[in-house]
């Protein structure tokens, strides 16, 4: 693998990410509501995750992160699929955002000023298989080695169907970094992002001070890039200053849309705009953010509304 982000950012001053997948998929009639999350729609309706990715690479995206998150091989046959079934849902979930990534690119009008996007795969934290948030807390009871074990499946599969970059993403501590990193030199070439939840300005979920994250991870070859996903918007400044302290990496960030959620009722509340998304994604790229993206709740319009103001499109 060559490194996707590297290549995008000796020519373009940023990489625009996807947004939500989830949100939209809601959006689009799809039940959520299972422990598989958005990686059931993999099983039962794939062409609707082909048309989100599509739509993000419309608004200016400059990659598709894989409906991969919540997909394992141990949650598919929890809920009744055949391993064999299992893997090639995982490695689909790369198919389908190629196929929406060509059938944009097909186009010769959509190539003016932009970079051909690539795939990210998608490997969510233990905390997703888990299906009970504590991807946000990182207080699940697992070392090192087990969590090699854990992600090994997944990243075979992901590089196996092509995927350009691994996506580490919502990460609650430094234990399962560090896991990742380790698993990674199996996997010689192979290059991958981290990002970390947050619950405040300086410290990941699990409360590690996200300088001292980006310290460890400065020195990994295989790490195209460090940073914060799945955290509100208001702690995005301090953070990225925290990890430019630490590391000279490009710093990536996908915060929420700025709703809050409500664990207890698994519901989000509070207003949200796609014009003050994207005047927070310029603060976060001229802070030092050079990989800017949304996570949830957010829509194909942030996406698009960040890509004009920070590639300066009218």
């Amino acid at each position: 693998m060559s490194n996707p982000i590297k290549s995008i950012l000796d020519d373009f001053p940023v990489v625009i990410l996807d947004g939500a997948l989830a949100t939209e998929l809601e959006k689009r009639g799809c039940n959520l509501n299972d422990s598989l999350w958005s990686a059931k729609i993999l099983a039962n309706n794939p062409e609707i995750i082909e048309n989100v990715h599509y739509d993000y690479f419309v608004s200016g995206s400059d990659c598709a992160i894989t409906s991969s998150y919540q997909a394992t091989i141990d949650g598919f046959m929890k809920n009744g699929f055949p391993r064999d079934k299992a893997k090639d849902l995982i490695r689909n979930s790369v198919a389908i955002a190629k196929k929406a990534r060509d059938r944009f690119w097909g186009n010769p009008t959509n190539r003016r000023n932009r970079a051909k996007p690539f795939i990210a795969g998608s490997v969510g934290p233990y905390g997703a298989y888990l299906a009970d948030g504590s991807e946000y807390r990182g207080d699940y009871k697992i070392d090192e080695n087990a969590l090699i074990k854990f992600h090994k499946s997944n990243v075979k599969l992901l590089i196996e169907a092509g995927a350009d970059i691994l996506a580490c993403e919502t990460i609650p501590n430094l234990t399962e970094a560090r896991a990742i990193v380790k698993l990674l030199e199996e996997f010689p070439g192979v290059y991958a992002w981290i990002s970390f939840s947050c619950k405040n300005d300086y410290e990941i979920s699990d409360g590690t001070p996200i300088f001292e994250c980006a310290k460890v991870l400065n020195s990994c070859k295989n790490i195209a890039a460090i940073g914060v996903n799945c955290t509100s918007p208001k702690y995005i400044n301090s953070l990225i200053k925290e990890i430019k302290k630490a590391s000279d990496k490009p710093i990536i960030v996908y915060p929420n849309s700025g709703e809050e959620y409500d664990a207890n009722t698994k519901t989000w509340h509070g207003a949200s705009s796609s014009n003050a998304f994207s005047i927070s994604a310029k603060e976060w790229f001229e802070n030092g953010a050079s990989v800017i993206g949304g996570c949830c709740r957010t829509t194909p319009s942030d996406i698009n509304a960040t890509y004009k103001i920070l590639k300066n499109i009218d």
